[in-house]
């Protein structure tokens, strides 16, 4: 209807028309503003690329490749076309137009801050949270709260510097990845804290780090998606606030507030992370879930990380220690041998000599030299040969009981020895997993208590008998029993042992 009326309203020859009296319009005013004082009456001009289809050729109708831009909004909406022009090229450079493309930066980006927002908007409900009512202190926060201040006022900073050099693609590119963080770290690692019963101060700091951080991104992002961000902030500032500005758009562009930026502490997170990334990376090449917990890890290339830190990795790689290496050589065992392409036609018959000398090195001590300066020195018949990198293909062997991944010059190793206790724990881990996934198929409210039952093998039911308590705890049970299920009842593989579950509300 929109774009009928608008066509009625405004034909094709006016339309062009209108399009080279903007353009004389446009001259005239630099020839104008030349001709009395010597300047240009503007100071910078951006001059659109071409929007291109999926193959890179020009939008023509006689060739149909044309996309009509009522039919993109209605498919994909003004903000996610807005968001994926802004982020896939500079603006004055051609842009490939096609769904795909689209709908990705829409997952990535605005599918994981509306993911984030009705997250808070969930529980802040339940709790009937009224940020109004709290100040957030920031000298009493603790460290993932800190973290994410830091984080978000980094990212305005950064984003606002790459707008006023009209770096836009880097612009949205900051925003992107805190949003990113903020969803798959913070809220994923504090998930507890807002589902913990009262309104204690942790949680409490929980819900006011988490909204200042939605209501800034929200204001942040506002000139690239303009009708998401004006729905979060609406919600979230208006609703709670009769005295704030009724529109995002009429708000100030924020400020980094650089007394929050601590980057010793953005440092220290990063470290964590990818200790996390490796951790897991681990775990998934050795065939151990993330629910068994394991004795302990030990990284290389790492300084020791403060408890806090510490503790964080513990919690998500589920391990009882975290220990630190001078040496990845004190986790893995390194095997050199000759790359063949390379050594082949330098060394000639020589070339099993070689393979010799390298075989009876000390792997290790080998793989340090070269790390350090760039080439290894072995001692031949005819005389000592330089290798580099590049002449060497280098594996590496886990030692018994571990296994070790590397990147960027850090190596994480998993010690993947299962005792008992760590087996029994693992049964656990499971029996939680499996109820909270029946919670949700059962489609319960995050609030309603439940009666949980237990019928299966002997291991699962001396399992559910001895830790009720700690499984009940986790689901939000007032009672676990090792009975005939009732409720909503599933059959489960639990770790190779057969147990029936059912769930019900109390």
């Amino acid at each position: 209807e929109n774009k009928a009326l608008f066509e009625a309203q405004f034909p094709a020859d006016f339309i062009s028309e209108a399009v080279d009296q903007t353009r004389g319009w446009f001259y005239s005013l630099l020839a104008i503003s030349t001709l009395l004082f010597n300047r240009a009456p503007y100071k910078n001009v951006i001059v659109l690329g071409h929007v291109q289809d999926e193959n890179g050729q020009k939008m023509s109708k006689s060739k149909g490749n044309a996309v009509d831009p009522f039919d993109a909004l209605a498919t994909y909406g003004a903000d996610a076309i807005r968001w994926y022009f802004y982020t896939n090229s500079a603006p004055w450079l051609p842009n490939r137009f096609y769904g795909k493309a689209v709908q990705e930066g829409q997952r990535k980006f605005m599918g994981t801050l509306w993911n984030t927002y009705a997250f808070f908007v969930l529980y802040a409900n339940i709790d009937s949270f009224d940020p109004a009512k709290y100040t957030l202190d920031p000298a009493k926060l603790g460290v993932m709260d800190r973290w994410l201040l830091s984080r978000l006022n980094s990212a305005v900073k950064e984003t606002d510097r790459h707008l006023a050099a009209y770096r836009i693609p880097e612009a949205a590119g900051a925003l992107e990845r805190f949003v990113d963080e903020m969803s798959n770290w913070y809220v994923r690692r504090c998930r507890e804290r807002f589902w913990a019963s009262g309104m204690e101060q942790d949680k409490i700091d929980a819900y006011l780090t988490l909204y200042t951080a939605l209501v800034t991104v929200s204001k942040a992002a506002a000139p690239m998606i303009p009708f998401m961000t004006e729905q979060i902030y609406r919600n979230l500032v208006c609703g709670v606030d009769p005295s704030a500005p009724e529109s995002v758009h009429l708000c100030d562009y924020p400020e980094a507030e650089e007394a929050l930026i601590d980057p010793a502490l953005e440092q220290a997170m990063a470290e964590v992370l990818q200790i996390v990334v490796l951790g897991r990376a681990a775990r998934a090449s050795a065939n151990i879930k993330n629910r068994q917990p394991l004795q302990s890890i030990t990284v290389a290339g790492e300084k020791a990380l403060a408890e806090q830190f510490a503790a964080i990795v513990r919690d998500e790689l589920n391990v009882k220690e975290v220990l630190f290496a001078d040496s990845a050589s004190d986790l893995v065992t390194f095997i050199l041998k000759p790359q063949l392409r390379t050594l082949g036609p330098k060394f000639g018959r020589q070339l099993g000599e070689v393979r010799k000398v390298l075989s009876s090195l000390d792997g290790a001590a080998a793989k340090a030299a070269l790390d350090k300066d760039g080439q290894l020195t072995i001692a031949l018949s005819t005389g000592e040969a330089v290798l580099t990198a590049e002449d060497l293909l280098i594996s590496v062997e886990q030692k018994e009981n571990s296994f070790s991944v590397a990147d960027n010059g850090v190596t994480v190793s998993l010690n993947t020895e299962l005792t008992q206790a760590l087996i029994d724990e693992g049964f656990v881990r499971e029996l939680i997993s499996k109820i909270q996934t029946m919670r949700k198929e059962a489609d319960f409210n995050v609030t309603d208590h439940i009666a949980v039952t237990v019928s299966g093998s002997e291991k699962i039911e001396s399992i559910v008998a001895a830790c009720a308590a700690e499984i009940a705890g986790d689901v939000l049970a007032d009672s676990v029993a090792v009975a005939e299920p009732a409720g909503v009842v599933k059959e489960w593989d639990v770790n190779g042992e057969k147990a029936v579950i059912g769930v019900a509300v109390v």
